[in-house]
């Protein structure tokens, strides 16, 4: 029977740490929907991730032809399916999901990220058997329940069809998400660039295909917004472009290479909890009883699954 490799102490504190970061910076992103709310979902990824791609063409410009030399042409398909589900994808159907149904359920199904991946991921050899992560799956599943009860059982818009579309676009951002979140990992044990320089690579394809999007946008979308609010539109993509994509995918794919995959499924919560802390602030209201059970169960859940990593 193989048995699950054992995780240095180092490389686990180190990825944990990452993946804090990396969720502390990606909650941004729940906010940006709502910051610049005049605008499409559709203008907001393309927005971000022309930022972003703009970003990694002058980091990665210095390295370019030997980073270039390096990568095979099925690195360079994955790297395309990646961008378009885990940027384009994922960001559009996240950024509706906020508008349409609110940050709070959007986050419910979010919060369902770990459960998905590490399902997923406890199939891959070596992995921790599902039997051992059924305590932190059911405390995730629980936590991610608590998070969502109020906005599901008391919506804030009065619209039923509104909070429907909401929630067929957040579970698209969670099947989308589940997808790269494993074939990121994956990519990333085997390709020979570094996580840094994937990252960049990363966000060059992403932002090729945010400027493949820009007709589709202009003639979809209304582009007549006052100056004000194009002010506030670009500050949002500059921000969370060089906060969320640049540097939160940084301390992400670090810690994509330091945990194994079941491990990665459970630091996803850590966004779900920086989102709803940056959703209080935003409404300046402290969380409700619920929301603070939700808080412990998803504690308690990263903390089961790190004890059931450990060797022996």
């Amino acid at each position: 029977m193989t048995t699950s490799p054992a995780i240095s102490t180092d490389n686990r504190i180190t990825g944990v740490l990452c993946g804090i970061g990396a969720g502390a910076l990606w909650g941004l992103v729940f906010l940006a929907p709502e910051l610049a709310g005049s605008f499409s979902p559709l203008q907001l990824s393309i927005g971000r991730y022309l930022c972003y791609g703009a970003a990694s063409a002058l980091l990665i410009a210095p390295r370019r032809r030997q980073v270039f030399a390096a990568l095979t042409r099925p690195e360079w398909w994955s790297l395309a399916w990646l961008a378009l589900l885990g940027n384009i994808a994922y960001f559009v159907f996240l950024a509706s999901a906020v508008q349409s149904g609110g940050v709070a359920m959007t986050s419910l199904v979010i919060g369902f990220l770990p459960v998905a991946v590490t399902i997923v991921g406890s199939r891959d050899h070596g992995a921790v058997p599902l039997r051992r992560l059924a305590p932190s799956l059911l405390l995730c599943a629980g936590g991610a329940v608590c998070i969502g009860w109020q906005a599901l059982a008391a919506p804030a818009s009065g619209s039923t069809s509104a909070q429907l579309t909401g929630l067929a676009c957040a579970i698209g951002a969670l099947a989308s998400w589940t997808t790269f979140a494993i074939g990121n990992a994956r990519c990333l044990v085997r390709t020979k660039v570094s996580v840094h320089e994937w990252n960049l690579l990363t966000g060059l394809v992403t932002g090729a295909q945010a400027l493949l999007l820009l007709p589709v946008s202009i003639v979809l979308d209304d582009w007549r917004q006052p100056a004000p609010e194009w002010l506030t539109f670009a500050t949002v993509c500059v921000a969370v472009a060089l906060f969320a994509s640049i540097l939160g995918n940084a301390l992400w794919n670090r810690m994509s290479r330091l945990l194994p995959l079941t491990l990665v499924g459970q630091m996803i919560l850590f966004e779900t909890l920086f989102a709803l802390i940056y959703g209080f602030a935003w409404e300046g209201r402290l969380p409700s009883v619920m929301e603070l059970a939700a808080f412990a169960l998803v504690v308690a859940s990263v903390i089961t699954c790190l004890s059931a990593h450990r060797k022996g």
